[in-house]
């Protein structure tokens, strides 16, 4: 095959390119502005635009250089597929790739698709390819491997690839239905050995081939601003459109092709040119597309109307029946008998010059734009938006256009050239959109109130979000792992109400960058922000910093987000100046280093914190004690301190005892929770709780390693006037009865504050119970929650309790007696109780020995006691005989 031959049929002209068919692979490649696509591969890798990107042109390349015989690139519409063969075919004719292959016969299946008739392989090489010579054929059939076949469009071949319908052939002279021959050529039974490029979409007929497929991405980021560079002489307008294009279409995947690049310049260009505004949405711009492409025509309005009107059934038709192209008759009959020389800046005409000319959209979007327009004129459509949209179930973008033509401001521009819209139309699709919002917002499906903030995004009326997203719409739902549109959608809406109760991301697996700059204005107007579970990429940190610096935001969760100290560091620049009350990092893999950083913001100045998280983070003795030279600040507002699981130990309660007492603190609550604090730990935080100057009130030391030798401390810090805790948890500690008594000592002295206990599984005695009730009906003592469970005292144990409840000295509004060992024996005594009290709210039985035969009874006693709110009977030994008798009370849970 003479390669000049090749060459000089490769550059020369053929077609235009035009605004939505993309630029000719010709000019594009002739203009040096051809920039190589990138695969799946270079998207993982995130490589820039200088470096070693893994292009198509390698992906091929290398794949053909081993035993692969046939490489698939599959991508979307206008991903660039067509000028990527092309510059293959050209490199392979300049003698730069490829030169392994003697041969290289390019075919597009467009082309293909008019062989309707029987053709042998010679036939078509001599004659249909016509680019090489009759001599050197035979030499070229004898060595297959040195042959490279490249096919375009197969996803618009008309015929079966299937090997089991149809006989293969293996002679080159034979002549047989196209089907069979380009089965035969791609299944190796006709010049076996030969090498295929084949371009398509996704299609069922990437089964039938073998070999390696290669995902077309197109461009991303670094690609476009190339192709931007270069498509405008001026760098500033170049940049400037690069920026409005990133900022409102740069979401849509539709953006990594060529050819909505080529569209969206050559229209900027346009807008630009006449100082006109540029698009802020995908519809303003079909709009802007589509009144440029109409004035091109110069056709009168009722003109126009009609092409419209024919092209939206076109669209209709293409889109119910699932069909890429249509036939002249068919185009007659959707009303272009007068209008088919003005189709060409719409649609892709193949065979313009046969009998049998075969026409499909250039665009899929704007297919799908066209179809939404002519809900508005053509009485032939389904009169209902339900309809329309439940009939093209296969439009992705047919509500958000729909919901954009609906409003005034954007149909107005084609009005001028179409005439008025329907206002019964537009009616009747507000009147839907309304309706189905309502109930969409009202449900908890993430997905569906997605798409509501995409069609709300595309209208651009402040006034419509307002009227659709309501008070009783459920905007407090988690929105997790958005996509980059979708983060724009919500923040539009967001923005419109100007202000959020809550911002829910939890479990977003991949917060990045682009996606936090976009919602950063719905940030900064969200009371609370709820990043749980979320995983934040570094570069999103300082937009989630800006917008608490200068945002409305009171409560963020930041928890299971392994924010980790470099991350925190960034986010505190923000945290200083914020209004921030309550900040929840636990699990953020945080350590001593963070607490300097945590420090900063506490002792800004600025700082409104009063609430602290820092559970599950391993900071140490070390960085609690920098936390304590913050609690002694007069800056700091920190009232509340969780702490649990931070590895900390005696050594740093000292430090915690000084900050308390210190007279600046205002700290009211800290937790200790599963840390090493021990007995000696205890005893110096009793001394800052007799200090006049310390206003604590809440201390949790759950599972903190203490026994009985520190309830001496506390009892001297509970019975000191200037002891001010009202709540004390020592839960999951072994203090047996020595120690309980000695507390039991405390709490019956008149003053003593607590209100709120916590004894569960200290090794409590029946001894100690009974000195619990002596202390309940003292008349002295002000609890009024008792948590005692998983003691085993039994029945007798707890009847201390139960007939404490039933005194009138009684306060008790909670009682706790979990896994105590109680049986059906007890169950007088609690009814009794029940009664008796009114004060007493709640009561915990759960995991006891109670059977069936104490239902009645205390169904009975709860139906009858409405002061009881709950009483909890779940994991004891009822059959499920008695389940009915558990539903007739609603309070009690089993």
């Amino acid at each position: 095959m003479d390669k000049d031959t090749v060459l000089t049929h490769i550059l020369k002209p053929k077609g235009t390119s035009t605004l939505l068919g993309g630029e000719l692979p010709l000019n594009v490649i002739n203009n040096n502005r051809y920039i190589p696509l990138l695969t799946s591969e270079a998207q993982a890798a995130e490589r820039n635009v200088e470096g070693n990107l893994p292009s198509l042109s390698n992906a091929i390349l290398t794949a053909l250089s081993g035993k692969v015989k046939t490489v698939s690139l599959v991508g979307p519409e206008g991903s660039g597929k067509t000028t990527a063969l092309q510059k293959l075919v050209l490199d392979w004719a300049q003698g730069q790739h490829l030169q392994n292959f003697t041969a290289v016969f390019h075919f597009q299946f467009r082309e293909l698709n008019n062989m309707n008739w029987p053709l042998s392989l010679e036939t078509v090489l001599l004659h249909h390819h016509g680019l090489i010579e009759h001599d050197s054929l035979p030499l070229v059939l004898q060595n297959p491997e040195d042959v490279l076949f490249v096919f375009d469009d197969l996803d618009d071949f008309k015929q079966s690839l299937d090997p089991t319908t149809q006989t293969l052939c293996s002679n080159p002279s034979q002549a047989v239905s196209l089907s069979c021959l380009v089965a035969s050529l791609l299944h190796g039974s006709l010049l076996k050995g030969a090498a295929f490029v084949v371009a398509t979409r996704t299609t069922g007929f990437l089964r039938f081939l073998g070999g390696t497929q290669v995902e077309v991405l197109g461009f991303l980021k670094p690609q476009r601003e190339a192709y931007f560079q270069g498509f405008f002489t001026d760098p500033g307008v170049a940049n400037k459109a690069l920026q409005h294009m990133e900022r409102t279409l740069g979401v849509y995947d539709i953006s990594a092709t060529p050819r909505f690049c080529w569209t969206v310049c050559s229209t900027y260009k346009s807008l630009m040119d006449a100082a006109a505004k540029l698009p802020e949405t995908i519809s303003q711009l079909y709009v802007d597309i589509l009144v440029h492409l109409i004035q091109m025509l110069s056709l009168s309005q009722n003109c126009n109307k009609e092409l419209v009107l024919a092209l939206g059934r076109m669209a209709s038709h293409c889109s119910v029946d699932q069909h890429l192209s249509c036939n002249k008759e068919e185009m007659d009959a959707f009303g272009f008998q007068q209008l088919l020389n003005s189709v060409g800046v719409f649609l892709q005409v193949d065979g313009e010059r046969s009998s049998r000319p075969v026409f499909s959209f250039r665009s899929q979007m704007m297919q799908e734009f066209l179809l939404a327009l002519s809900f508005f004129f053509d009485k032939s459509m389904p009169k209902s938006a339900e309809s329309v949209l439940e009939k093209h179930k296969g439009a992705n973008f047919l509500d958000m256009f729909l919901s954009a033509l609906s409003e005034p401001t954007q149909c107005r521009p084609l009005e001028t050239l179409i005439g008025r819209f329907d206002p019964d139309q537009i009616m009747d699709f507000k009147s839907w959109f309304k309706s189905s919002s309502a109930m969409t917002l009202k449900g908890c499906y993430r997905d569906k109130h997605q798409r509501c903030f995409h069609l709300l995004h595309q209208a651009q009326s402040d006034s419509l979000v307002k009227e659709i997203v309501t008070d009783s719409a459920r905007l407090g739902i988690s929105y997790g792992d958005l996509s980059l549109q979708d983060c724009v959608a919500l923040n539009y809406v967001v923005t419109c109400l100007g202000e959020m109760k809550q911002l829910n991301l939890y479990l977003t697996r991949n917060l990045t960058e682009e996606k936090a700059e976009r919602l950063a204005p719905a940030m900064s107007l969200s009371h609370n922000i709820n990043l749980s579970d979320c995983s934040l990429s570094t570069g999103a940190v300082p937009h989630l910093a800006s917008a608490l610096s200068r945002g409305l935001t009171t409560d963020l969760n930041l928890s299971n987000s392994h924010l980790g100290d470099e991350k925190l560091k960034v986010l505190s620049a923000g945290l200083r100046d914020s209004k921030l009350h309550n900040l929840n990092i636990q699990v953020c893999s945080l350590t001593e280093a963070s607490c300097e950083d945590v420090v900063s913001v506490l002792t800004s100045g600025t700082s409104q914190l009063c609430v602290l998280n820092l559970r599950w983070n391993a900071i140490g003795d070390q960085g609690l004690m920098k936390l304590c030279k913050a609690l002694q600040s007069p800056h700091c507002k920190l009232q509340q301190l969780v702490l649990q699981a931070n590895k900390l130990t005696v050594t740093s309660m000292e430090a915690l005892s000084a900050a308390l007492c210190s007279g600046q603190s205002e700290m009211r609550k800290v937790d200790l929770t599963n840390n090493t604090i021990g007995d000696a730990g205890v005893e110096a935080l009793c001394k800052s709780l007799q200090h006049p100057l310390c206003k604590l009130q809440s201390l949790n030391f759950f599972d903190s390693q203490l026994t009985g030798a520190c309830c001496s401390h506390l009892m001297e810090a509970l019975m000191s006037e200037n002891c001010s805790l009202t709540e004390l948890e020592l839960a999951v500690n072994d203090l047996g009865q020595e120690g309980a008594l000695l507390l039991c000592k405390a709490l019956s002295k008149p003053g003593c504050p607590i209100e709120t206990l916590g004894l569960k599984r200290c090794e409590l005695t029946e001894l100690v119970f009974k000195d619990l009730g002596s202390v309940l009906t003292s008349g002295t003592s002000k609890l009024k929650s008792l948590v005692v469970g998983i003691n085993k005292v039994g029945d007798r144990g707890v009847k201390h309790l139960l007939d404490a409840v039933a005194h009138p000295n009684c306060l008790l509004e909670e009682l706790d007696v979990e896994m105590t060992d109680l049986t059906d024996a007890c169950v007088e005594d609690v009814c009794a109780a029940i009664r008796a009290s009114k004060t007493l709210k709640s009561l915990e039985l759960r995991n006891n020995s109670l059977t069936d035969a104490s239902v009645p009874a205390l169904v009975q006693v709860m139906q009858d006691s409405p002061n009881m709110l709950e009483m909890c009977l779940k994991y004891n030994d009822f059959s499920e005989d008695v389940f009915d008798m558990l539903e007739e009370c609603n309070r009690i849970r089993y």
